[in-house]
């Protein structure tokens, strides 16, 4: 049996530590006014179903324990709460919110715990309470109170770490990072997983004040004082997460808006460059063509045949320089009009 920690607990202290749960269930019923708190980690199917039939828990309170994966959730079978928790921590290096998960049975004289993985450690729960007799005399209600800090008290740093995450998207952004576009999503992403988290708390802790106020016993003022604190600080923890999602929808807005400049400005700077570029083509062609016109007489008059046209004239010579010239200045003339040169 993956028996984390197992104990009977009168008047708010460790009274027993049976070493098998069989010797549990036996002293608990020899037990006046104490209750116990079974903590188990991973525990298969059979396990869960020996514990369950011990105590009569419920049929479906048990199927959504073996098969896990449950949204944060507070169900009644009885005088038996079954409850749902999702803890998270946030892996720094992968940018990523990682969300456990914690069932609850709370009994009149009975609290179990059941862990699909490491995290949260309940042990550091487990210490605060018997340190504090007063507190845990209150019975299982105690102990499920002080959970719920734990689980809402291990979302601060989570908040940190996407702020921090966050605050690094809003330089990318602005620095014109490519990627910036991908983490703004996987964030984004992350943000949701972790409002879903969340977000049932609000339920959940409505039908637990109704629950204490259905005990009506002035011995759990102060625990239900203390419930009142850990709901605030659930609620300002949506009011960040939701913070965050406006943010993070505000940044990704921006940053599109930043890259359809960035790509209007590359437009802008690749279309004057191509004007450029074909003034500099005008320019070469109408200097090519000037000097194309002299270049053909030249040649024609360079073949040295007999019979040819003003060959042997006297002022042939200064009438093809002559005609090269005017050429060449009717040319220069026609492109600059034009605005070629």
């Amino acid at each position: 049996m993956p028996v984390v920690d197992n104990a009977i607990y009168v008047d708010g202290r460790r009274a027993k530590v049976p070493e098998t749960l069989d010797r549990t269930f036996e002293e608990l019923r020899s037990c006046v006014g104490g209750f116990c708190w079974i903590g188990l980690l991973r525990p298969s199917e059979k396990e869960i179903q020996a514990v369950a039939e011990e105590f009569g828990l419920h049929g479906l309170a048990v199927e959504d324990t073996v098969t896990a994966h449950q949204r944060p959730k507070l169900e009644r079978y009885g005088d038996v709460l079954f409850v749902v928790l999702r803890p998270a921590r946030y892996v720094d290096r992968d940018e990523v919110v990682d969300i456990g998960e914690v069932h609850l049975f709370v009994g009149p004289e009975f609290v179990i715990t059941v862990r699909h993985a490491e995290e949260p450690d309940l042990g550091a729960v487990r210490h605060r309470l018997e340190a504090d007799p007063e507190l845990l005399d209150h019975g299982p209600y105690a102990v499920l109170y002080a959970v719920l800090d734990k689980v809402v008290d291990d979302y601060a740093p989570v908040l940190d770490g996407l702020q921090d995450d966050i605050d690094e998207i809003e330089v990318q952004v602005f620095g014109g990072d490519p990627g910036v576009s991908k983490r703004i999503y996987t964030l984004t992403r992350e943000v949701i997983e972790f409002q879903r988290a969340v977000e049932p708390l609000d339920g959940l802790f409505v039908e637990l004040r109704e629950r204490l106020k259905e005990r009506a016993s002035e011995s759990d003022l102060e625990l239900r004082r203390a419930l009142r604190d850990v709901v605030d600080h659930a609620t300002r923890v949506m009011e960040r997460i939701e913070a965050f999602r406006t943010l993070l929808t505000n940044i990704l807005t921006v940053n599109a808006a930043l890259v359809g400049q960035r790509q209007n400005d590359e437009m802008a700077r690749m279309t004057q460059a191509g004007y450029e570029q074909s003034e500099q083509v005008k320019r070469i062609s109408s200097w090519a063509a000037i000097l194309f016109a002299p270049t053909l007489i030249a040649s024609v008059y360079g073949m040295n045949f007999d019979v040819m046209p003003e060959l042997h004239w006297t002022l042939g010579y200064p009438f093809a320089v002559l005609l090269m010239v005017l050429l060449g200045v009717g040319l220069y003339t026609a492109f600059k009009r034009r605005g070629w040169l």
